[in-house]
């Protein structure tokens, strides 16, 4: 689907578990060079079948990638979903991403990303057009389905989130805190600056012995020179702090507009629906897309395959000022999706040495309980405050929820029925 779903740390240690109770050994492996054509079809065709989150996304990938094309082996596929765990950004591209340049340099990288991310991307692109141009009962309806089935899928991710990330008292005091703040002044400025105390809190205060030591994997070691490596680093801090800047700042909306999607994927830790809030901020907060548009761009991103973060090529197309349109969905789409290649370059020769330091872990702790209570206030604003207007927008999101959480059944269907119902209704 696309939603690109958090990865749940249980979720994904069940699943590297299941690998080592198979029995497959896990030899050092050193990855065969391919063409990037070959990369852009296989990763094409996945993008267009790849509904169900990261989770399922990662179970496309290994039959395809590691089971049934050998392209890498079980050790390095498990260090590379470490890896994207640990990344700002949407952790399931950016395994996609690797695998490609495993298999054909930075160019296979190129193309893998293209093949997963554009079919999504184009049909966000379309709706865009799509809802600018209907303003039927009808279609009114069907909007309003969708921002109502929003409420649901947010609360489900923040459950979610809630149960991994804030399981002892320390970790959910850190979440009420980021949401007080973000509500209080919402700002995408402060919430950077949440991100930040959070990681000095955790680095500080949630020290832990049960720290995840990794072996090495050679494959990952010297996939990437260390001088590009290090440029890219230095590109991608350079890059940050140059987008910090207030909008105001850039004389070209063009350049604002890239900036403001750039800062949001390289602040965007936990992937997914955390990536709701900064977003939120970047278009909504300065008066480039309504609150409205914004949520039933966002509940439409759940009906499609691929990853929650195509959703930057809807909001870039459907903003008010130019460039909008397609040229504002490419932008939008380039500025979230840089930040995640940079970072790759940049942290690979360095992963194996990096994810075994425990004050980096620690850090990590505080970030993601910050991040639950980031997607807790954007929950209440502008997803309950926008959307729940009487009893029986309250009634449709609640069973949402539940169809969602007890029952299990696919968002994708969910925001489809939502649809659905909200076109009948109208009509009554």
């Amino acid at each position: 689907m696309g939603a690109d779903l958090l990865f749940q740390d249980n979720e994904v240690e069940s699943y590297m578990q299941t690998q080592e109770s198979d029995g497959i050994e896990t030899p050092e492996h050193t990855p065969k060079r391919g063409h990037f054509l070959e990369v852009l079809g296989i990763f094409t065709r996945l993008g267009l079948s790849s509904f169900g989150g990261p989770v399922a996304h990662l179970g496309y990938f290994r039959e395809e990638i590691v089971i049934r094309r050998k392209w890498v082996d079980e050790r390095t596929y498990g260090d590379l979903v470490g890896l994207c765990q640990f990344l700002p950004g949407p952790a399931s591209s950016q395994v996609g991403i690797s695998l490609g340049i495993m298999r054909a340099g930075l160019p296979g990288g190129l193309m893998a990303w293209l093949g997963f991310t554009l079919p999504s991307a184009i049909l966000l692109t379309l709706f865009a057009y799509w809802s600018n141009v209907l303003h039927t009962v009808l279609a009114s309806g069907v909007l309003h389905g969708l921002m109502v089935v929003a409420v649901a899928v947010v609360a489900q991710a923040v459950w979610g989130m809630a149960r991994t990330h804030c399981p002892d008292r320390s970790r959910a005091t850190i979440a009420i805190l980021a949401a007080i703040v973000t509500l209080l002044l919402p700002a995408g400025i402060v919430q950077v600056a949440i991100i930040a105390a959070a990681g000095l809190i955790g680095w500080l205060l949630l020290k832990s012995s049960d720290i995840i030591i990794a072996p090495p994997s050679s494959a990952l070691r010297t996939l990437i020179p260390r001088a590009l490596a290090i440029t890219s680093l230095a590109l991608f801090t350079l890059l940050l702090v140059l987008f910090l800047l207030p909008n105001q700042f850039y004389q070209l909306h063009a350049l604002a507009l890239f900036g403001s999607f750039y800062r949001s994927g390289a602040l965007v830790f936990g992937g997914g629906h955390v990536v709701l809030p900064l977003l939120q901020a970047a278009v909504v907060a300065p008066g480039w897309v309504t609150e409205t548009q914004f949520l039933t761009g966002y509940s439409a991103a759940q009906a499609v395959p691929g990853p929650l973060f195509t959703f930057s090529a809807y909001l870039g197309a459907i903003e008010g000022p130019y460039p909008n349109g397609w040229v504002g969905a490419v932008i939008a789409l380039l500025g979230i999706y840089l930040p995640s290649f940079l970072l790759l370059i940049g942290v690979l020769p360095f992963w194996n040495s990096l994810r075994n330091q425990s004050a980096f872990q620690s850090a990590l702790r505080g970030i993601n309980a910050a991040v639950v209570g980031l997607l807790l206030a954007a929950l209440y604003q502008p997803v309950w405050t926008s959307t729940i207007k009487n009893a029986y927008d309250f009634l449709f999101a609640l069973a949402a929820f539940g169809l969602l959480v007890l029952w299990k059944i696919p968002p994708w269907i969910v925001v489809l029925l939502a649809a659905l119902g909200g076109g009948l209704l109208s009509l009554l």
